[in-house]
Order: structure tokens, then C-alpha cells, then sequence
């Protein structure tokens, strides 16, 4: 077809539905916003560690039906990634391909690590266009985060094999020099990842610094069409959360935490930053993961008032984002683009943010909220928003705006939906 009508769009990702991590809400906008627009949105999810196989579940999400492949996955470390990588994309592929044929699939687009290999191999076996966005550094870094000391914020240069054995002492533990014999296969896994992606149409990158790491370290990416296109919001959705009753177990103001309790959200700098701006309100930590204990420790000791509400439903933690004075956001890994802050920002609340990864495509100091390089410097922000009212509420409003300039779902699937057809057209000119 050209690429001027509605189009046929297979979507084979690791989350649908979304339940709390942002790339799978960012998969559901573009899901939501294409079909708003009269396209056909199929999607396709590979399961690891469910029964094999291939199954429809009808109506799963928002009325979407969901096309499943099980498989097996080992709880053996190494064994399991290759599973769920090599093993995955070689049964994925055939898949891909013949739901692609079966539904007339104009193009395919993969959204995460686990199925993009294989939605990159069977679009190209149907012999139709193929986009893989990139929301985290899957095709560069064996843990896709780039960091290689879980107690420094200074990231990983390159997965040579000497840094990958300083890598391996961060994640293994005491049991490290077990895992030194693997290290080979964690390179040929990289290698892997980047040539398959190379085979793509097109790249989405969610962040002007997320397409720029890409290029820079798989140089192989940079003769491959690479788009910066952010994650969507839809601001309906926000806009009822703005006009939601405000929590009623914590006064207000209160300052606000969300995200996954971990080293690379740097949320050892969290309750430090608190205690070092003197910060009079409550601060609301919304999340869960394996260092909570410890902040739960360091906030006792704190003597500030700490309230942990663990994960919340989707509307839930919205509305506690909405009613926020601020959000401190301490995250010292390279966040691709954060979600939260895109939702903080489409809500209005002012954002005290370590200066990282894609951040600055959300927030722009001094005009959306607040950037620091350092601890300290996060701290010297929270305790800026906390003295000043109309320095808070000029912020938000310049964060609101910005969001709805750049990253609402209407804007962002227009350019995707633009992407697409371009590929189209492009194809059938050369077939």
C-alpha cells in the first residue's frame, strides 16, 4: 500500500498490559493513539516462563487482543539470558512472520529487549519494514544500564572484557570469579543485539542522549536511520488526576519519591538530600525494590517523616504525583527517559532532578525544574522549592507546558504514524 492510509501495525513487546513500569504504559499510549487514528494495532508478546506455545487473549487491555508465545526459561543465571535472547528471537521470528502475513501487517515495530530481535528477523522474513525503539541501553551494556560500580555514578566507558570483569563483581557478589568464564558469551550477547539492530528500518531513540550513546558505542547504528522520539502521555489522563481529590493520609505540602527502590535510581542519595535541604514536609516514597529496607533504615534515622506506600495502581500514584509540592527525582543511572518525570512535569509539579541521561529533554533548568550533577547540589535544589512558593509554581508551569508541547500522545504517534508510512512508501517504491 502507500502510505497515505490508515495502516496495519503489528506491536510485539515484552509488557501488555501495562502494569508499573513506564515502558509499558509509553507501549499502550502508542497502542491507544494509532488505532484513535484508524490504524489496525495487532500485538504480539513473547512470554518466557509460561507454558510453551501460542495463544490469543482476547480483550486483555482496553480491548486489545493479545497474541502470547510461552516458553521455557531457565532460573540458571547466563542460561537464562541466552533462553530468553538468542533462543527467544530464533522462535519469535517464524512467529512474527506469519502473523505479519496473516494480518497483512504493513510494519512491524519492536518495543523492548526480549522482542525485538525476533520482531527485527520476522519482519524481514515477511519482507516488510521493521522499527525498534530503544528505551533502555540493551544493544550496548549486558545489563542495560551502563553502570559498572553500583556505588559510583560514574558509568561504564565501553563491555570490554576488562571492564566487564569489574562489571561482574557489582552483580555476582562474593561469587564473581564463577562467572569470569562467561564473560566471552557476554560479549558475543552484545555483538549479537547490536548487528540484529543494525538490521532494522528504523531506530527510535526516546532521548536525544540515548540515540547519541547508541551511535557512539555501536558505531555499526550509525548507518541506520535514527529517529528521537520521545515517550508519549496522554493528557487526559493527567488532566483527571490534576482534578482528583487530594490523598488524605499525609498533610500537605509533601514532597514525592517514585520509582523502583534501586542503586541505579540512586535512592541512597534520597533520604541524604532530605536531611541536607532540612525539608519540613513529608516525604512520600511510591515504589518497592531491593534497597527499601535499607532507605526504610536511613529514614528512621532520619528523624523526618517517611512514608512508604510501596507500589501503587497507575491512578493511585498519579494522584499522589498531582497533589505533590515537588518531586525529587536522584537518579544517578543514565535514565533513557523517565516517565515520571514526563508525568510530573504534564501535572505541573515542580522537579528537583539529578542531571542524567535523557533528563534534559524534560527538564530544562531553571525554566521546567531544577538540575544538579551532584548529592549536594540535588539537596541545594529540594531546599530552593521548599523556600520559595512562587519559584515552585512558575516551574510547574513551565513543565506543564513543555509536556504538552512535546510529549502528548497526539504529537508523539503523529510522528511515529509519520515514521511509518515513510518506510512504507519507501518499500513499495523499491518493490
Amino acid at each position: 500500500m502507500s502510505g497515505s492510509g490508515p495502516l496495519r501495525v503489528l506491536l510485539v513487546t515484552d509488557a501488555f498490559p501495562p502494569v508499573s513500569g513506564g515502558s509499558g504504559w509509553s507501549t499502550y499510549e502508542l497502542a491507544r493513539g494509532l488505532r484513535a487514528r484508524g490504524d489496525t494495532v495487532v500485538i504480539l508478546r513473547p512470554r518466557p516462563g509460561t507454558p510453551r506455545g501460542r495463544r490469543v487473549v482476547a480483550g486483555a487491555y482496553d480491548g486489545f487482543d493479545v497474541h502470547e508465545l510461552g516458553g521455557w526459561a531457565p532460573p540458571v543465571p547466563f542460561l537464562r539470558n541466552y533462553v530468553k535472547n538468542e533462543v527467544l528471537a530464533t522462535r519469535l521470528a517464524p512467529v512474527v512472520a506469519d502473523l505479519a502475513r496473516a494480518e497483512r501487517i504493513d510494519v512491524v515495530h519492536g518495543q523492548h529487549l526480549l522482542s525485538t530481535p525476533g520482531a527485527i528477523g520476522g519482519a524481514r522474513r515477511a519482507g516488510i519494514p521493521v522499527v525498534a525503539t530503544i528505551r533502555d541501553y540493551w544493544p550496548v551494556c549486558y545489563w542495560s544500564d551502563l553502570i559498572h560500580d553500583r556505588a559510583s555514578s560514574t558509568l561504564c566507558p565501553a563491555c570490554s572484557a576488562g571492564m566487564m570483569t569489574r562489571c561482574v563483581r557489582a552483580h555476582a557478589g562474593p561469587a564473581w570469579p564463577a562467572t569470569l568464564p562467561f564473560i566471552p558469551y557476554m560479549r558475543a550477547n552484545l555483538a549479537w543485539k547490536a548487528d540484529t539492530l543494525a538490521k532494522a528500518d528504523a531506530i527510535v531513540a526516546v532521548s536525544t542522549t540515548m540515540a547519541r550513546d547508541l551511535v557512539t558505542r555501536a558505531p555499526g547504528l550509525a548507518e541506520r536511520r535514527v529517529e528521537v522520539i520521545p515517550n508519549p502521555v496522554d493528557l487526559a489522563t493527567l488532566e483527571r488526576a490534576r482534578r482528583s481529590e487530594p490523598p488524605s493520609a499525609v498533610a500537605r505540602p509533601y514532597a514525592i519519591y517514585v520509582g523502583k527502590l534501586a542503586p541505579n535510581k540512586g535512592v541512597a542519595h534520597l533520604i541524604p538530600a532530605a536531611v541536607a535541604a532540612k525539608l519540613p514536609w513529608p516525604l512520600v516514597v511510591v515504589g518497592d525494590g531491593p534497597d527499601r529496607a535499607a532507605l526504610e533504615a536511613q529514614a528512621r534515622a532520619s528523624g523526618l517523616d517517611v512514608r512508604f506506600t510501596g507500589w501503587l495502581a497507575r491512578e493511585d500514584t498519579l494522584a499522589w504525583v498531582a497533589h505533590a509540592a515537588a518531586l525529587v527525582f536522584p537518579s544517578h543511572g543514565p535514565e533513557s527517559l523517565s516517565r515520571v518525570l514526563i508525568e510530573a512535569g504534564g501535572l505541573g509539579v515542580p522537579v528537583a532532578a539529578m542531571d542524567t541521561g535523557g533528563t534534559r529533554d524534560v527538564v530544562v533548568h531553571g525554566q521546567t525544574g531544577l538540575l544538579s550533577t551532584t548529592p549536594a547540589g540535588l539537596a541545594e535544589d529540594l531546599a530552593a522549592l521548599v523556600a520559595d512558593a512562587a519559584l515552585r509554581e512558575r516551574l510547574g508551569a513551565g513543565a506543564r507546558a513543555h509536556v504538552e508541547a512535546r510529549f502528548s500522545a497526539a504529537a508523539v504517534v503523529d510522528r511515529v504514524a509519520a515514521l511509518y508510512a515513510s518506510l512504507v512508501e519507501a518499500r513499495g517504491s523499491r518493490g
